[in-house]
């Protein structure tokens, strides 16, 4: 079955270096599996999120989705590598931390959860080891890996696999001929398989299709989810309201991204709005003096009224960007996503997770108490996954 809107493109001439390189992966894989090279397990719950592909299945906009599931039950810590971040070694993510000191993706999540710990490090063993053992994080209960999938060093309690809809791993092929870090029988190492970012109207017999397609074990739980877009916030200026995304409609639209996958982006924007012009950059760019430059210029250029719509990632980088017009900063917002689960699914997941971290909690606390707590960020059932109370499900 190939997906209607399919992202895929093969580079079929490169396929005798993906040969090679499929070789040397399986031979590391086997190395894990055999136990020549040693996966460390541990006492506190984890839980890795991650891909086989290399960007735009949805890792952070589901790591956050876990949070929210857990925030408000125990001390959740999410460890990172922090990409492309200037710094080295571990370190652990405060009110002072910058993106070039922690990287967009754990500066994203830190501006939206400021009280979550937060840590990134190369080297994953060693972050867990400072979670758990230093003075102010050793209290912490779960850990969430993000884009750990491939860091066989670390044995998670739940390994959750996240497949792109629009680039599904069956038809994809290896680097550098097509996006896959490793054969997609590595995902035979998943607990949990997530078909990310479905259309939101996929039909039951497309489900059916997928789900046959996948071809996973019984002892794999499968999952459909999809993106929903909340209302635009200022990237630059607190005191400014946020913007229903309906309300594009009267504007022409410069779409400002710095990520894997832009295309189902501009095929949701263009729903609202058909006068979009692009500007695509590669994954975690770098927005240098020149590029801000162009950017001043072509949005000057454009006709209004115009504003110009980004995406919380590159809102990260950008917010450190010093070259930018006065105009652009007031017409800059970004575009939130959330992750939302298809065919009634999410009671089943928030279960499968919360009954995981509470059988292997540390804490026996988490092990007995029932949650009767409400809510306490968000006015709508959209802020954030349905509470799930801690008892044997």
């Amino acid at each position: 079955m190939r997906t209607e809107g399919d992202f895929i493109k093969i580079n079929e001439w490169l396929l005798p270096f993906s040969w090679l390189f499929e070789t040397a992966v399986r031979l590391r894989n086997a190395l894990f599996d055999m136990g020549i090279i040693k996966s460390r397990a541990y006492d506190v719950p984890v839980i890795s999120i991650g891909n086989i592909t290399v960007g735009g299945a949805g890792k952070t906009p589901h790591t956050e989705y876990l949070v929210r599931l857990l925030k408000d039950h125990m001390k959740v810590a999410v460890l990172s590598r922090g990409y492309k971040r200037k710094t080295r070694g571990y370190r652990l993510a405060d009110s002072r931390s910058t993106m070039r000191e922690i990287g967009d993706e754990p500066m994203q999540m830190k501006t939206k959860f400021p009280d979550l710990t937060i840590a990134v490090d190369g080297n994953r063993r060693r972050g867990i080891d400072r979670l758990t053992h230093d003075e102010g994080t050793k209290g912490t209960d779960v850990i969430l890996l993000d884009d750990a999938f491939q860091h066989r060093y670390v044995k998670p309690g739940i390994n959750i696999l996240l497949v792109d809809y629009h680039r599904l791993i069956i038809y994809d092929k290896m680097l550098p001929a097509g996006r896959l870090r490793e054969p997609q029988s590595g995902k035979n190492r998943a607990d949990i398989v997530i078909v990310s970012k479905c259309p939101k109207d996929l039909k039951p017999m497309e489900f059916r299709v997928l789900t046959k397609a996948m071809n996973l074990y019984p002892y794999q739980s499968l999952y459909f989810s999809t993106i929903d877009y909340n209302d635009l916030v200022p990237v630059y200026g607190d005191d400014k309201a946020p913007l229903p995304l309906h309300t594009i409609q009267d504007r022409n639209i410069l779409l400002l991204t710095g990520i894997a996958s832009p295309d189902q982006l501009i095929v949701d924007l263009k729903g609202y709005q058909t006068q979009i012009t692009q500007l695509a950059y590669a994954d975690h760019h770098h927005f240098s003096r020149k590029d801000q430059e162009h950017i001043n210029a072509v949005f000057q250029a454009m006709e209004g009224p115009k504003m110009i719509i980004t995406t919380e990632k590159d809102a990260a980088r950008l917010r450190t960007a010093e070259q930018l017009s006065q105009d652009v900063r007031d017409a800059m917002y970004a575009l939130p996503i959330q992750v939302r689960f298809l065919l009634n699914q999410e009671e089943n997941f928030n279960n499968q997770i919360i009954s995981y971290v509470r059988k292997n909690s540390r804490n026996s606390i988490l092990a007995k108490r029932k949650d009767d707590h409400k809510p306490k960020d968000g006015n709508h059932t959209g802020d954030r996954p349905r509470t799930i109370s801690f008892r044997n499900n």
